[in-house]
């Protein structure tokens, strides 16, 4: 058996066991101590505020199944906000169908997320979360639409939107 075969049955195999609301956890301990944001919280204090499915993605850098968010359908103006400190992230005119199955923008808002290598998986990928606390988004990958060549794939369940809102306020 070639190893990527391996690899990809392995991940495969993990993926079917996980089930339920999310894929896999994909790493533990790889946040960035609470210090450096903004907003900090304990443990507990977060798991008061963020439903189960929230904490999993943004506390402990779980991903949703693919599909499963209400938000990956969402066409109307207006600006998606970090469930866990309510910042506003993503503008509506800068989501896309991507096919992933998880929404998708070409572009954040400027100085709304900060990025940071995650070689989970077996691979190198650009993981993205709050700049203000530290919640984990998704992931931002080099196969994007114009104008940035960027594709910002993130997990819904991380996001709350507000209709009819614009950047300007």
């Amino acid at each position: 058996m070639k190893r990527r075969n391996f690899l990809y049955g392995s991940a495969a195999a993990l993926a079917a066991f996980a089930g339920g609301a999310f894929v896999l956890r994909e790493r533990s301990g790889g946040r960035a101590s609470a210090e450096e944001f903004e907003i900090t919280k304990t443990e507990e204090e977060w798991r008061r505020i963020l439903s189960p499915e929230q904490y999993a993605v943004l506390r402990e850098e779980a991903t949703e199944r693919a599909f499963t968010s209400p938000l990956n359908d969402e066409k109307r103006a207006g600006i998606f906000h970090c469930a866990g400190c309510d910042l506003p992230v993503y503008p509506s005119e800068a989501k896309y169908d991507s096919g992933t199955g998880w929404p998708s923008f070409w572009e954040s808002l400027p100085g709304a997320i900060g990025t940071k290598e995650d070689n989970s998986f077996f691979m190198t990928r650009t993981e993205c979360h709050c700049r203000r606390c530290g919640g984990h988004l998704g992931h931002i990958f080099e196969d994007g639409p114009p104008p940035t060549g960027k594709r910002h794939c993130i997990n819904g369940v991380a996001l709350t939107f507000k209709p009819g809102q614009t950047q300007s306020g």
